[in-house]
C-alpha cells in the first residue's frame, strides 16, 4: 500500500503509531461527546425547584446555574475552535471533554450555590474547547462524500434532538433520583469518551503557529459581553444599564474583532470562510433558526407544568415525539441532499418549523396535548430535523482542513448566541404582552406565551427568506 493511501485510511496517533481507522467507535465517542454539551443547556431546566430547595438560591440568583454555562461556553467557542487548529483537535477535544466531566461530577457533589456555580462555570469552559474540536474531528476523520454527509448529519440530527432529550432526562433523574444526577450522568458517558477516544481518536496535522491573542480577546470579550446583554435583558428588560452597556460593549470589542481579523496573517475567525455563498447563508440560518426554535422548549415546558399540570417526568415525555422525529430525519439526510440539494431541504423543514409555531398561537388554558401541543411537536421536529441537518453539511461539508476549527467554532457561536438572543427577544415580548392583563396566572401565561409565539413565527419567516438565496447544488 502507498504511503498516500495508507494515510487516507489509517489514523496517525500520537506518537507517530498508526491504526486502522474505526469510524463507527471515533463516530460514537464524538456523538456522545456532542450530546453531553447540548444536553448540559437543558437538562437543568426541570431540576431547578429542587435544587433551590437544597442548596437555598435566591429566585434572581437561580436564573445562573443556567446562564453561567450558557455564557462562558456561547463566549469561548471561536477561541476553543482556533485553539484545535494550532494545538492539535485530538488534544483539545480530550482535554475539553476531560475538563466538563470532572467539572460535572464536581456540580453534582455541590453543597452551596457558589459550588455549582463555579462548577457550571468549568462546565462551560470544557464545551467551548471540546465542541469545535468534535466538529472539526468529524470533518477531518470521515473524508468520503457521502460518509462525511451521514456523519454531520447524525451530528446535527443529535445536537437538535439532545434539547428535547435534555428535558426527558433532567425529569427522569429528578423524579426518581436527585437533581444531582443530572450532572453525574456525564460521568460516565465522559469517561467512555476519553478512553475511546485516546485509543481510536486520530491526531491531524496542526500549523505551528501564533494564535492571533488580540483577535481572541476582542471576540472573547465581544461574545461574551453580548451573551450576557441578552441575558440581562431577559430578565431585566432591555432598558437596564446594564443590558445596555454589555450590548454597547460587545458591539464595539466584534468591530474591532472584524478589523483585527482583517489585517490579521493567520486571524482566529478566517474572514474567507463567509466568501462562499451557501457557507454564509447557512450561518446566518443557524443564527436565525433556533432564535425561533428555544422559544418552543421554553415556553412549551412552563405550560404543560404550570397550565396542565404535569410533572417534570411526563413534562420530558411529551417532548420525546419531536425528539425522535429529529434524529430519525437526521438518518435520511445523505439520501435527501444529493437528491434535492441544500436548497429546497432547508426551505422545506423551514416552512415546517413556520407552521409548527403558527399552531402553537392558537393554544388556550383548555387546549389539551393533542392536538394544540403534539401536532406542533411534530412540525417542529420534522422543520428542525431538515432545515438544520444541511446547513452542518454545507459549513463543515466543503471548509478546508486547516480552517475545520475555526468554521466549527463559529457555527456553534452563532447557535448559541441566536438561541440566546432568541430567547431574549421573546421574554420581552412575552412581558410586553402581559403587562396589565387581567386575569388568572394560567390565562396571563397563555396570553403572554401566544404573542411569543407570533414573534417567533416572523423569526422563522425571515430564516425562510434567508434560505431562498442558496444556490441550487448538489
Amino acid at each position: 500500500m502507498s504511503e498516500r493511501t495508507l494515510s487516507a485510511h489509517t489514523p496517525v496517533l500520537s506518537g507517530g503509531r498508526t491504526r486502522p481507522r474505526r469510524t463507527g467507535i471515533v463516530l460514537a465517542v464524538l456523538l456522545t461527546c456532542q450530546l453531553m454539551i447540548i444536553l448540559d443547556a437543558t437538562v437543568m431546566n426541570v431540576a431547578l425547584p429542587r435544587i433551590q430547595a437544597d442548596l437555598h438560591f435566591s429566585q434572581t440568583g437561580l436564573s445562573w446555574v443556567l446562564n453561567a454555562y450558557t455564557l462562558v461556553f456561547g463566549g469561548l467557542l471561536l477561541l476553543g475552535g482556533r485553539m484545535g487548529d494550532y494545538f492539535g483537535r485530538r488534544r483539545t477535544f480530550l482535554a475539553g471533554i476531560t475538563l466538563f466531566t470532572l467539572a460535572s461530577l464536581a456540580g453534582g457533589l455541590a453543597d452551596s450555590a457558589t459550588w455549582l456555580l463555579v462548577a457550571r462555570i468549568v462546565q462551560g469552559l470544557g464545551a467551548a474547547a471540546a465542541g469545535p474540536s468534535t466538529l472539526a474531528l468529524i470533518a477531518t476523520t470521515f473524508t468520503e462524500a457521502r460518509e462525511r454527509m451521514r456523519a454531520l448529519a447524525l451530528f446535527s440530527g443529535m445536537s437538535n434532538a439532545g434539547l428535547a432529550v435534555g428535558l426527558l432526562l433532567g425529569g427522569l433523574l429528578t423524579e426518581w433520583l436527585s437533581w444531582r444526577w443530572a450532572l453525574f450522568i456525564n460521568v460516565p458517558f465522559g469517561l467512555f469518551a476519553v478512553v475511546l477516544g485516546l485509543r481510536h481518536l486520530a491526531d491531524p496535522p496542526r500549523r505551528r503557529a501564533g494564535l492571533d491573542l488580540p483577535g481572541a480577546i476582542t471576540a472573547t470579550g465581544g461574545v461574551a459581553a453580548i451573551v450576557y446583554g441578552f441575558i440581562s435583558a431577559a430578565s431585566e428588560g432591555w432598558g437596564t444599564t446594564t443590558t445596555l452597556v454589555s450590548l454597547a460593549v460587545g458591539l464595539v470589542l466584534l468591530a474591532a474583532f472584524v478589523v483585527i481579523e482583517v489585517r490579521a496573517p493567520q486571524p482566529l475567525m478566517p474572514l474567507r470562510l463567509f466568501k462562499d455563498r451557501n457557507r454564509a447563508t447557512a450561518y446566518v440560518n443557524f443564527f436565525l433558526g433556533p432564535m425561533a426554535g428555544m422559544s418552543m422548549f421554553f415556553f412549551l415546558t412552563q405550560y404543560l407544568q404550570d397550565v396542565r399540570g404535569f410533572t417534570a417526568l411526563q413534562t420530558g415525555f411529551a417532548f420525546l415525539p419531536m425528539a425522535l422525529l429529529v434524529f430519525t430525519l437526521s438518518r435520511f439526510i445523505p439520501r435527501l441532499l444529493p437528491r434535492f440539494g441544500p436548497k429546497p431541504t432547508a426551505l422545506a423543514g423551514t416552512l415546517s418549523m413556520i407552521a409548527g409555531v403558527l399552531v402553537l398561537t392558537q393554544l388556550t388554558t383548555g387546549s389539551g396535548y393533542f392536538p394544540l401541543v403534539l401536532v406542533p411537536m411534530v412540525l417542529m421536529g420534522i422543520g428542525m430535523g431538515l432545515a438544520f441537518a444541511p446547513l452542518n453539511v454545507i459549513i463543515m461539508g466543503s471548509v478546508p482542513p486547516e480552517d475545520a476549527g475555526a468554521a466549527g467554532g463559529v457555527l456553534q457561536t452563532m447557535q448559541q448566541t441566536g438561541a440566546t438572543l432568541g430567547l431574549a427577544i421573546l421574554v420581552t415580548v412575552f412581558g410586553s404582552a402581559t403587562r396589565g392583563v387581567a386575569g388568572s396566572p394560567q390565562e396571563v401565561l397563555v396570553t403572554g406565551m401566544t404573542h411569543a409565539f407570533v414573534a417567533a413565527a416572523v423569526i422563522a419567516a425571515c430564516a425562510f427568506a434567508v434560505a431562498l438565496t442558496f444556490k441550487r447544488t448538489r
